[in-house]
């Protein structure tokens, strides 16, 4: 089991290096998921986001999340072959948490992947964009 801090890693770079992890066998916690950013000018970010959440049908379809720990973990099943067998479970060992829950504060976390302190360009952090798609948290 590997506990992964969120806070200020950019969300592709996470995506990956989880998914990787995750079909390769581990159990992976994610911590403070609603810190972690989306590279890009924040319009385009919120725009491509609304219409994600708006395509489809209420009833039918496809169903896009607007907290922030369910935002960090459609983008790893978005690296996960999550149709398959191999994928299903892969993504069944993937837990996201916004904030530290009691449960993992005593152990030790990682960051992976690149930090927002390395970029030079503009980023949005998912607490940001849950709250434009009006989430709950």
């Amino acid at each position: 089991m590997e506990v992964i801090d969120a806070k200020n890693c950019i969300l592709g770079r996470l995506a990956t290096e989880v998914a990787k992890k995750a079909l390769n066998g581990e159990e992976i916690i994610i911590i403070n998921a609603e810190q972690a950013a989306i590279s890009g000018k924040k319009e385009a970010i919120f725009k491509k986001y609304l219409e994600r959440r708006k395509r489809g049908t209420p009833q039918h379809g496809p169903f896009f999340p607007s907290n922030p720990d369910q935002i960090v973990r459609r983008a790893i099943r978005g690296m996960l072959p999550y149709k398959t067998k191999k994928g299903k479970e892969a993504f069944k060992r993937i837990k996201t948490f916004v904030g530290i829950p009691e449960k993992y504060k005593n152990l030790e976390s990682k960051k992976i992947g690149k930090q927002i302190d390395e970029l030079k360009c503009n980023f949005v952090f998912i607490h940001e964009l849950s709250k434009f798609l009006k989430g709950k948290k």
